[in-house]
């Protein structure tokens, strides 16, 4: 007898999960009202990622003069600036995202997974009705998502106070910009925004740029962020966020106020579990009202499984994905290893990227783990220098005694993907010796992480 599956959500913790569920066999149906790929997709990774592109661009072409390139306009005489025509990136973004959605669905299609569109909820653990359908299930997948948190001080209108989901409905840029919220997409927004040409402030309640991520790296972020002109307000509560015609202020706990023209709230994320009759089916969800999982991704009502923003473990489109996966290979009796969030490689894409893995600098600070560290600055890397990479570093741990690789940070352009042979050194396990050992290209980035590794050998 074939296994019925029901997975309510469409982004990467619900389709990964149909895609498994579909090659072991199993009648999958996906309920989706968002768009198949999720925010992740539709509304956040896939459109942020497509604006920073040009944001990065941006930047690249500002440090053209330094490695000897100069523009001139039709009639010969020097450029003085570049510009950002916003309706066309916002529509290649739109587009990028539309197409990436349909991607999705062709391939779930020729997989056999049925697509339902509407609002699902739960009645009981073996069911989901669908407007007047009602969807038997043997295992049901919640991979709902999670909504920007809005605050009643602070609503936004959609045109110039804005959620990071209604940035893309932009034609003009911004004049000036409030980014509220220091986390990783405040930041990314202030660094994209401010690359395009925007005068940016940035509100945070920390005393520095993201207070979640690697300190060293923060700094350095901070420090570039501020030479090129952003305003940051460490340590600055917003109160409240109002509109008058075309100005937004943004006031203070404090009494100050910033206006400016439009504003963007980074104040977190709130899960889409309410209304769909979780606890009902004796779902337990814990503090604000995310969705409780073991590490094979099950819930407290048997046979139901969450995955993704829903669930609050670990707010990354790879760990929803993995999450779908695992309880797709648990409920159907493959082969699964549970979740290992101590292997999740992580980015921020600011300008500079920054990238991590395994254990975090915090952690050796506080004694948790103990590790040898070797922080290594790019400016030396011949490449770097090439390139005018004038910022960032290479930072690498590993166990004294055995060598093993634990974790790493890497700041600078493209560390998304320089991140890659540390990660694969902590899941495997290898030493600095072994990462060390491996060729890489000469002159590259990547270099510095071998160095770094080579500085870790002990005697």
């Amino acid at each position: 007898m074939t296994d019925k599956v029901v997975i309510l959500g469409g982004g990467p913790g619900g389709y990964e999960a149909a895609l498994v569920a579909a090659q072991l066999g199993a009648d999958v149906t996906v309920v989706d009202s968002d768009g198949l790929g999720g925010s992740a997709v539709v509304t956040d990774c896939v459109p942020s990622k497509t604006l920073i592109a040009t944001s990065e661009l941006m930047s690249e072409m500002d440090g053209a003069a330094e490695l000897g390139v100069n523009f001139h306009d039709h009639e010969g005489d020097a450029a003085t600036g570049i510009s950002v025509d916003l309706a066309r990136v916002n529509a290649r973004v739109k587009r990028l995202a539309a197409d990436q959605s349909a991607d999705i669905a062709h391939r779930l299609d020729k997989e056999g997974v049925r697509v339902v569109t509407g609002r699902g909820h739960l009645d009981g653990p073996s069911r989901v009705v669908v407007g007047d359908d009602t969807l038997e299930a043997d295992a049901i997948l919640v991979a709902t998502g999670a909504a920007p948190r809005t605050l009643s001080s602070a609503e936004p209108d959609g045109e110039r106070i804005l959620t990071w989901e209604q940035v893309y409905d932009l034609t003009e840029l911004p004049t000036e910009l409030v980014v509220v919220g220091s986390g990783v997409t405040g930041a990314e927004f202030a660094s994209a925004y401010l690359a395009l040409g925007v005068p940016v402030t940035l509100v945070s309640s920390r005393d520095r740029v993201l207070p979640g991520e690697d300190a060293d790296a923060a700094e350095v972020l901070e420090e570039v962020l501020t030479r090129r002109g952003m305003t940051v307000l460490s340590k600055s509560r917003m109160e409240s966020v109002t509109r008058d015609g075309d100005v937004v202020t943004v006031r203070l706990t404090d009494g100050r106020s910033v206006q400016a023209s439009h504003c963007i709230l980074a104040l977190g994320s709130v899960p889409k579990t309410g209304g769909i009759g979780l606890e009902e089916s004796g779902v337990e969800l814990g503090d604000g009202g995310f969705v409780t999982v073991d590490r094979v991704s099950r819930t407290t009502a048997r046979g139901v499984y969450a995955a993704g923003d829903c669930t609050g473990v670990l707010m990354l489109a790879s760990v929803a994905a993995m999450q779908g996966r695992i309880a797709m290979w648990h409920f159907l009796g493959d082969a699964v290893q549970p979740l290992d969030l101590k292997q999740v490689s992580s980015n921020v894409f600011t300008a500079p990227e920054i990238a991590t893995v395994g254990c975090s600098q915090q952690a050796v600070d506080a004694g948790d783990i103990v590790a040898d560290v070797v922080m290594l600055p790019l400016d030396g890397n011949a490449r770097a220098k090439m390139q005018n990479v004038q910022d960032g570093f290479v930072k690498l741990m590993c166990r004294p005694g055995t060598g093993i690789v634990v974790g790493g940070v890497v700041v600078g352009p493209r560390a998304s993907e320089l991140i890659h042979p540390v990660s694969i050194a902590v899941s495997q396990r290898l030493t600095a010796d072994q990462l060390a050992h491996a060729f890489t290209v000469y002159p590259s980035m990547s270099g510095s992480i071998a160095e770094a590794a080579r500085r870790l050998h002990r005697v």
